[in-house]
């Protein structure tokens, strides 16, 4: 990650946004020295809720299997394969066999909904995550990771569209918590008109974030414009000291 660019943000964030908490930022690598190591998980282990060790500071990284639901390996990209009886588990259920999340109305509602979802190959054996301070020049971030209260996210949503001539400068694709800051993040990072991606609504996902918190998911390529425009944006205007005050 370019450096100068850590440091402005990093002063920026300081001063318009209290210090509130820094994100993490996520690649993928084959070389993970210095990373802990999240170990295999023989049982079902969500990556939202391990994701709690790098939002306080530690450098973690994983593996296709040391993610412990199929959902979480799909997202990171570490195979494209669903659970079996999937159409099922997203809505209905199979009565006696297995209990349905009623996310979906219908098995053939599922069916069509994985048929048109992206999906991605990783490109490397890891993924990583780090904190935002905890990054070096030898980091090549895909995206950056902001887990955000409401006032932090409207101010984070308004600068996503600071310099965008459309209205949807931020998407909120139906997918996993892991889906709307893997997935869709890593897709738009490598689009021609990267969009910031808006998250973590997964129902399943909410207990292993505070109840206050959703996330916001910005591509690199957008990253550093929203850096750069943070010094003459609205964040320097007086509607944002009033939003500011309340940001602990």
């Amino acid at each position: 990650m370019d450096m100068t660019a850590k440091k402005a943000f990093l002063a920026s964030w300081k001063k318009y946004f209290n210090g509130a908490e820094l994100p993490l930022l996520f690649y993928y690598t084959d070389d993970v020295d210095n990373v802990e190591r999240i170990p295999r998980s023989s049982s079902h282990q969500c990556m939202i809720g391990v994701l709690a060790k790098a939002r306080q500071g530690a450098s973690i990284c994983f593996e296709a299997d040391s993610i412990g639901c199929f959902g979480g390996k799909r997202y990171t990209g570490f195979t494209d394969a669903s659970m079996p009886n999937f159409e099922f588990f997203l809505s209905c259920g199979i009565p006696g066999k297995l209990e349905g999340e009623r996310y979906k109305k219908s098995p053939n509602l599922v069916t069509e909904f994985v048929k048109s979802s992206p999906k991605f190959k990783a490109p490397a054996k890891y993924i990583v995550f780090k904190r935002i301070d905890k990054v070096d020049q030898l980091d090549s971030p895909e995206a950056v990771i902001f887990f955000a209260s409401p006032d932090v996210l409207s101010g984070l949503f308004t600068l996503a569209n600071y310099d965008e001539k459309e209205p949807n400068g931020v998407i909120c694709p139906f997918c996993a918590g892991c889906g709307s800051i893997v997935l869709y993040p890593f897709l738009e990072n490598h689009s021609p008109h990267p969009k910031a991606v808006v998250g973590m609504f997964d129902v399943s996902a909410r207990p292993y974030v505070p109840k206050e918190t959703l996330t916001f998911s910005v591509p690199m390529n957008k990253f550093s414009h929203m850096i750069d425009n943070m010094e003459e944006s609205f964040l320097i205007a007086h509607a944002w000291e009033k939003v500011k005050k309340r940001i602990p």
